[in-house]
């Protein structure tokens, strides 16, 4: 059982149809390097910690939260990520730390109810749901650790190699996610 969900973990965050996770660890990364793997690390488990406990509420059914607005909200966080790196460029991921840290466990907080009709439909039939939830969020992790080391070897490939700046990186994909999360909050939008 633990492994089903740990692959379900991996799986929702490494799955071509809900892109929209990966996209927001790349916008939440870019202006990181390989030598601030602590640092991102730190940030994409405050991600996970804020997706674990919203999921978790959601499938207890502790909240419920009209997933039309989730589904609109979800690009805004990527939106938001994106720009702050745009217009703090290499500084975006400098300095006070703290604010980072909760702003990545608060857009946690928003993602983590985009699954949870999914995983609750999943754990219907469960007795006991703590392993499930735990094995599941664990592959959340995991998978999100391989997608930030594959995005940082690319980067380090291209700043190494074809020698490409990383103040231009950082607007590369910024620009591009924030291009993607407009186009996916129109087609959410709500009203």
């Amino acid at each position: 059982m633990f492994s089903t969900y740990f692959e379900l973990g991996m799986l929702h965050i490494a799955d071509l149809d809900a892109y929209d996770h990966m996209l927001f660890i790349l916008a939440l990364i870019a202006v990181y390097q390989l030598i601030d793997a602590k640092r991102i690390i730190f940030l994409v488990t405050a991600f996970t910690l804020g997706h674990s406990l919203t999921l978790a509420m959601a499938t207890l059914e502790v909240v419920r939260v009209n997933s039309s607005y989730i589904e609109f909200l979800i690009p805004i966080t990527i939106l938001i990520t994106a720009l702050t790196n745009i217009f703090r460029g290499r500084n975006a991921g400098r300095g006070a730390m703290g604010w980072k840290y909760f702003l990545a466990a608060f857009f946690g907080l928003i993602h983590g109810f985009g699954f949870s009709n999914y995983l609750r439909a999943l754990l219907g039939k469960e007795q006991d749901i703590f392993v499930p939830l735990l094995a599941f969020n664990l592959g959340v992790e995991v998978g999100q650790i391989i997608i930030v080391l594959i995005i940082l070897i690319i980067a380090t490939l291209l700043f190494q190699i074809f020698r490409f700046k990383h103040r231009d990186w950082i607007l590369v994909i910024s620009g591009a996610c924030s291009g993607i999360a407009i186009i996916l909050a129109k087609e959410a939008a709500f009203w």
